[in-house]
């Protein structure tokens, strides 16, 4: 019982810390700043506070201005206070802040900043996403290159077999396959995008097919799925998760030892959980395992705060997240949680 009232204690003491939390600004934030090419919404809330996942709370929108989150470069923004409360705004042409009053702004021939360096996911918002075994295994299949090759490339003709899917295809690698560290659920299979095809002809159910692109080697067994491109988004904003959340890191694209600044991570947060694009979590690395010199057993050290990460894309029982902060080198298993 009282390792329960213990437990419960800690618990409400989480809770009551994270729903009490709120912006900081930094001591040393700018009054006045000038939007430039090549910022991220990211650097730019990073500018104004300790705790950048919090802009939604200080970013002064008109609701009923279209896509009201949106920045683009040029716009010159001002901290002010709104009844004893910073506030950033954009300002007018002159010194003024722009006042909140209904308005449709025109879209401009620049584009809006993004959240975070989009290039870094260009191909995980687009082209490889999270699927079932099954959608893998009912998919056409490479069955080899033309005059006989097992290795093709953009420009080359291959034949594959299967039901047609659509004229122009993607071309797909099985990836990971992604299973709870902790409970061992089946989460989801990576379908890794390689290339895209157009089908030029079907004899029965064997296609020809002239690749138009390729990130790398077509190969012998490869899928084809129907090339459903999401176009980039630049519309969300740095957030905490709406409740507290404790995951853990999966795998890092790559498959590298160590994970680093601007890495792609996917974890073990979902929909489900209520993880959404823009959620912005801390990262902590795991405590070293020591051995007790009085005692012989071995101790597992206090996991220590070491990064951040944004949750880019978001699926049902896991999501994709990009390593924005890493105070010293990560790894998969460490823990991931509200900020």
């Amino acid at each position: 019982m009282r390792k329960l009232l213990y437990a419960l204690a800690a618990t409400t003491l989480l809770f009551t810390a994270w729903a009490q939390a709120a912006p900081e600004l930094r001591s040393d934030h700018p009054e006045r700043y000038t939007v430039v090419k090549g910022d991220t919404l990211w650097d730019i809330s990073a500018r104004f506070l300790n705790n950048p996942w919090y802009w939604p709370e200080i970013w002064q929108v008109n609701p009923q201005v279209a896509n009201p989150h949106l920045i683009y470069p040029g716009d010159r923004l001002a901290l002010v206070y709104i009844d004893g409360q910073p506030k950033i705004m954009k300002m007018a042409n002159g010194d003024g802040v722009i006042k909140l009053s209904p308005q449709v702004r025109s879209e401009a021939i620049d584009t809006p900043i993004p959240a975070i360096p989009l290039d870094a996911i260009a191909s995980f918002l687009t082209d490889t996403r999270i699927v079932t075994p099954e959608q893998i295994a009912a998919a056409p299949y490479v069955l080899e290159g033309e005059d006989g090759r097992i290795v093709t490339g953009a420009g080359d003709r291959v034949y594959a077999r299967g039901q047609k899917p659509a004229n122009t295809v993607g071309v797909f690698r099985r990836g990971n396959e992604f299973v709870d560290p902790k409970t061992g659920e089946f989460l989801g299979l990576e379908a890794r995008s390689i290339g895209t095809a157009k089908v030029t002809a079907t004899n029965g159910d064997v296609l020809t097919l002239l690749l138009s692109q390729s990130n790398e080697e077509i190969r012998i067994g490869d899928r084809l799925l129907v090339n459903a491109s999401r176009p980039l988004s630049t519309s969300f904003v740095p957030t905490a998760p709406a409740k507290p959340v404790s995951g853990q890191m999966m795998a890092v694209d790559g498959g590298v030892n160590q994970i680093g600044q601007y890495d792609v991570v996917a974890i073990n947060l979902g929909l489900r959980e209520g993880i959404e694009p823009g959620n912005v979590m801390a990262v902590l690395q795991s405590g070293n395992l020591v051995r007790d010199p009085v005692t012989g057993e071995t101790i597992e050290l206090p996991s220590e705060r070491a990064g951040l990460l944004m949750v880019f894309q978001a699926y049902e029982k896991m999501s994709y997240g990009l390593m924005l902060q890493a105070s010293r080198p990560l790894a998969v298993g460490d823990q991931v949680t509200n900020p």
